[in-house]
């Protein structure tokens, strides 16, 4: 069952983001059986040839990974996806027509992706073009993220795009654009909106939270996937507990 078979199916899934350009990091957090990580391209220094590695260890745990970066087009989406990455996570989409675009540069049916099974997706030249599209469409994942106050009057066009997989809803960025706290209870208002359009229109529904102990009254309120912390977070959080025994 693939990972785009499980978010679809309504599972729990939990996974973090990866700051550091590490194959190794990879290996270790699908070795500790994460359902998923997100390479955060974003807001971290990782290159392409450093995500060629860091795919590579990826498959070969069995962790699917994302990649998460930033800019306003959809150039940079096709030579992941050709690394073998399971998918992707876009930053800042304020509108249908911007959740389109996303579409369109991961699911070949849209006519719009170049092709060819030469890269690591297609097994280096060893599936067939009708094999690897099939193949692809089926289990490539599209998360697009919430995270601007504009894009909550668009919330219901933009869940409802069938080739959208999950709103991811990034609660920093959403607070600081609100000019609301974080935590306050006028993000967690704007959070359930979230949520509730996404159940309305099907669609699966994402969230960061810091702390693993949120995820279960998240989960009751109908958040099905999350991204908890980092593989630095962890890291610190580890060093630090290790300190304060002393």
């Amino acid at each position: 069952m693939s990972f785009r078979d499980k978010l679809l199916a309504g599972e729990v899934l939990i996974g973090t983001f990866v700051k550091t350009p590490s194959p190794h990091v990879v290996e270790i957090l699908g070795l500790a059986g994460l359902d998923f990580a997100v390479i955060d391209q974003e807001h971290a220094p990782i290159g392409l040839a450093e995500m060629d590695m860091m795919a590579m260890a990826g498959r070969a745990v069995g962790l699917p990974l994302l990649s998460r970066r930033w800019g306003k087009g959809t150039d940079w989406i096709a030579p992941l996806m050709d690394l073998g990455m399971t998918g992707v996570m876009v930053p800042h989409v304020l509108d249908p027509e911007g959740a389109e675009a996303v579409c369109d540069a991961v699911r070949f049916a849209r006519l719009k992706r170049g092709l060819s099974p030469s890269p690591r997706a297609g097994d280096y030249g060893g599936m067939s073009i009708p094999s690897y599209r099939e193949k692809s469409d089926a289990e490539s994942v599209v998360m697009v993220q919430i995270e601007d106050e504009c894009a909550l009057a668009h919330l219901d066009a933009i869940a409802a795009i069938k080739d959208v997989d999950l709103v991811f809803i990034g609660p920093a960025d959403l607070s600081q654009s609100m000019g609301v706290g974080f935590p306050s209870p006028e993000l967690d208002d704007a959070i359930m909106t979230i949520v509730e359009a996404c159940k309305h229109a099907g669609c699966a529904v994402g969230l960061f939270v810091g702390d693993a102990a949120a995820i279960p009254a998240w989960v009751e309120r109908g958040v099905g996937v999350f991204v908890c912390g980092s593989d630095q977070a962890l890291l610190r959080k580890g060093a630090a507990g290790i300190m304060a025994a002393r």
